[in-house]
């Protein structure tokens, strides 16, 4: 892989932690209301999957969608005006943190209903099939929401239709604070793709370069009309469920060793050994998306909370017609 998209892939890694450092400190202040669920731990799976499609593919979030709107290309201060509230933020402010979106970018919406995200990437696929477009949905999602009926419903259809999306399974062994040995009876998410005939693969989470091929050979095989693929990406949050939560119910050994697993580091250390980059070059790169991600947060703050003649607007839409609201 050339250097500059090497960088790429850093940059974008880096942006999601520093992104998400600073929405961290801002609901600590009280400046983001709400439930906020934090992507630092994971960034090699949104940098790694959004790296491999192209802008105009589609993707499907969930709660913890913020990593997967910033490596899709999210201006990080619309963003953080929306986790704020802010009129400017990519959904006026309405969607917040757990429903942010933005059609344009092709992110069909983060969401805070678990499986809510597999059924809206199989509609996708279906458009793209009856239109005969080149493009590919990759849909995200957590290990704790394959227990759910939608995501059985949803690969069955994607694998009988064969419809260009990718299921990309982030299995940080929680669903809230239930271990997933807990909750179901098997250890990988990627054995449940055989019911439905449908290849998979597990990758290593924390390593953006595995999670960048696997996708990247998925993307062949659904644009080749070869259907879906199920990426099941071993990896692990760094802070518990939400902000606030003290995840005193994960063991203190296993917290260690996966934060000795952190994907940033690891791929520091591959860019240096490799040549690809100096500390140096890596420090200066590090220090300008901070000072990027800190302007986001000042932007947020200074900007207007919405009015209130147009908290309804965009929820509902009227039809005009002849006079009459219908």
């Amino acid at each position: 892989m050339e250097k500059t998209k090497l960088l790429a892939l850093y940059k974008k890694m880096v942006k999601i932690r520093k992104f998400e450092e600073q929405a961290s400190e801002a609901f600590a202040m009280g400046d983001l209301q709400g439930f906020v669920h934090l992507y630092i731990g994971e960034e090699a799976v949104a940098a790694g999957a959004c790296g491999a499609i192209s802008p105009d593919d589609y993707i499907t979030s969930t709660h913890r969608g913020h990593g997967h709107m910033l490596a899709k290309g999210a201006d990080p201060k619309l963003m953080m005006a929306e986790l704020c509230g802010r009129a400017p933020g990519y959904c006026r402010g309405k969607g917040g943190s757990m429903h942010i979106s933005s059609i344009d970018l092709g992110m069909l919406g983060a969401n805070g209903m678990v499986g809510a995200g597999f059924p809206l990437a199989v509609g996708a696929g279906i458009a793209q099939k009856i239109q005969k477009i080149e493009q590919v949905v990759v849909c995200f999602f957590g290990d704790g929401s394959t227990n759910e009926g939608l995501f059985h419903e949803s690969l069955n259809a994607a694998s009988l239709y064969k419809l260009p999306v990718i299921f990309v399974c982030e299995n940080n062994l929680y669903g809230i604070s239930t271990r997933q040995d807990r909750s179901m009876a098997i250890e990988d998410i990627a054995d449940r793709a055989t019911a439905y005939k449908m290849p998979s693969v597990i990758v290593d989470g924390n390593d953006v370069l595995a999670v960048h091929r696997a996708v990247a050979e998925a993307v062949k095989r659904a644009k080749a009309g070869q259907g879906p693929t199920l990426i099941e990406c071993k990896t692990y949050k760094h802070h518990g469920h939400f902000e606030g939560d003290p995840a005193l119910y994960r063991p203190e050994q296993e917290v260690e060793e996966w934060l000795s697993k952190d994907p940033i580091p690891r791929f520091e250390q591959y860019l240096v050994e490799e040549k690809i980059a100096t500390t140096e070059e890596l420090n200066d790169i590090s220090e300008q998306i901070q000072a990027e991600m800190v302007a986001a947060v000042d932007y947020a703050i200074e900007c207007p909370f919405l009015e209130v003649s147009e908290a309804v607007k965009d929820v509902y839409t009227d039809l005009v017609e002849e006079g009459r609201n219908r």
